[in-house]
């Protein structure tokens, strides 16, 4: 009975787990849908200045436009880059602390849009903000869940970034119920109200400290977090577990590598490499989507709405594209290995085809927004979700499979952060296609496709240090 009610607790935790990355985590991207609705409202419309055109005087909102890219811009930097001390907060005090914390900032962030008003449309910068920090902290304490599920540990990584991806199609729905008569305030008291369920999960299916992996036996936590459990074992004796409880002590431990061997690895340096261009080209997408769709509809308010919706409706395919992405990963679980092969070493090999796909998927979708033709953005929304469902699911499951468990959650938030900076040239590049390129993105467009071609560095050396291994394995076995 007790195995039951462990496994339905594991159960209930990943599918709320899921839950809740699904609807609140990354809603901060979907910002093409809710800055419609804040453009409907008028924010920053003191910004639009009336110009004098050809024929008639002109209402130029660029500046309007800039103000908005500017508040995403810094979210979005915020988003990675507080990772770093969320990862350190994460790894040093566990996962009820952690979660604490992100639903107080979230929380902080939706009641701070709902007070909001066009004549204080400046604090969209922090309620931003607070709202990406607190949806990361989210995804980092549910990742974890993926230790509870063994041989399917990268899937559920994966599927839970994929979640995160799908989430902000969540402004995508209060945009809708905008339409429908609905205020931006009353949606945004009620995700405020929402962090009672976080609470309520934090406490009753979630862990104090961590979810180990591998996963000891008899392993519990949540409602009977801080208690032991005993099971008589054949021989009369009691086999005690508690919730942090690491393998059994009596077995050699293999030394790991120190926080500092990881970070100043090539594995992590190409792995950052990695993840800035590609996410840099994503960031600048989403960030100048609402002006690249007015430009290319020539300022058609219903042709604009349509596509902004098209796009938020692919955002929720995320949580549906990223499981193939943690499938390719696990694909060699349950398989023999060769011999003398660790399984450490296999998912790295299994790696390898993840990281390369991602990158080539990187340049499509670069090369399809480069291309100013309406209809083809359709397949360019595509190419977008599933790319980075791919690229933030592959990120949290490389990290887990190539360092050591107990640095992931610093390793995480540092490549997150040391990634957000490199992303803060997404406003300067935007600022450029406002001013020298008269808003024609094209040349900005072929310069970040060409910069993705060096995701390509990293599946290239994670191959060759496998083929190195295979390689010293064979050796070895000949001599002996």
């Amino acid at each position: 009975m007790a195995g039951f009610g462990n496994s339905l607790r594991r159960w209930l935790t990943f599918a709320t787990g899921l839950v809740e990355c699904l609807c609140f985590a990354g809603a901060v991207f979907g910002w093409a849908s809710l800055v419609f609705v804040l453009k409907t409202e008028g924010y920053f419309s003191s910004l639009c200045i009336n110009t004098t055109g050809v024929n008639a005087t002109v209402l130029d909102c660029s500046g309007q436009d800039e103000q908005f890219s500017l508040v995403f811009t810094i979210a979005s930097f915020m988003n990675n880059f507080l990772t770093l001390p969320n990862g350190f907060l994460f790894d040093r005090f566990g996962t009820t602390v952690a979660r604490l914390f992100g639903i107080f900032l979230y929380t902080m962030g939706s009641l701070m849009v709902a007070f909001a008003t066009s004549a204080f449309s400046n604090l969209l910068f922090p309620a931003l903000s607070l709202l990406a920090v607190g949806g990361i902290m989210f995804l980092i304490t549910n990742m974890q869940v993926g230790n509870l599920f063994g041989s399917h540990r990268s899937t559920i990584i994966t599927l839970y970034n994929g979640a995160f991806d799908s989430s902000s199609a969540l402004f995508l729905v209060i945009k809708l119920l905008h339409e429908s008569g609905i205020s931006l305030r009353s949606s945004f008291f009620f995700l405020s109200a929402c962090g009672i369920i976080h609470l309520l999960r934090t406490f009753f299916l979630l862990p104090r400290k961590f979810i180990p992996y591998p996963l000891p036996d008899h392993y519990t936590y949540g409602i009977t977090c801080g208690k032991q459990t005993e099971q008589t074992t054949a021989n009369g004796s009691a086999e005690r577990t508690v919730e942090e409880t690491p393998l059994n002590k009596d077995v050699p431990v293999k030394q790991e590598k120190s926080f500092r061997e990881c970070f100043l690895s090539w594995f992590f340096v190409w792995h950052l490499l990695w993840l800035s261009v590609m996410q840099l080209r994503h960031y600048l997408f989403i960030g100048t989507l609402n002006p690249m769709l007015h430009r290319l509809t020539a300022g058609e308010p219903s042709l604009v709405s349509q596509y902004t919706n098209a796009f938020a409706i692919t955002q929720l395919c995320g949580v549906l594209c990223a499981p193939w992405n943690g499938l390719i990963m696990d694909r060699h679980k349950g398989k023999s290995r060769a011999a003398g092969e660790s399984e450490r070493e296999a998912d790295l090999r299994a790696s390898v085809l993840s990281l390369f796909l991602t990158a080539l998927q990187c340049v499509l979708f670069s090369v399809c927004a480069s291309t100013p033709y309406l209809p083809l953005q359709y397949l360019t929304f595509i190419l977008q979700v599933l790319n980075r469902s791919f690229l933030y699911g592959g990120n949290a499951a490389f990290i887990s499979v190539a360092f050591p468990s107990r640095h992931f959650g610093k390793l995480y938030g540092l490549v997150m952060a040391l990634s957000a900076v490199f992303s803060l040239l997404q406003y300067p590049f935007f600022a450029l296609v406002k001013g020298v390129l008269n808003g024609d993105p094209l040349y900005v467009n072929i310069g970040l496709t060409l910069l993705s071609l060096l995701a390509f560095i990293h599946p290239l050396s994670v191959y060759l240090h496998c083929r190195s291994l295979a390689s010293q394995r064979s050796k070895s076995n000949a001599s002996s």
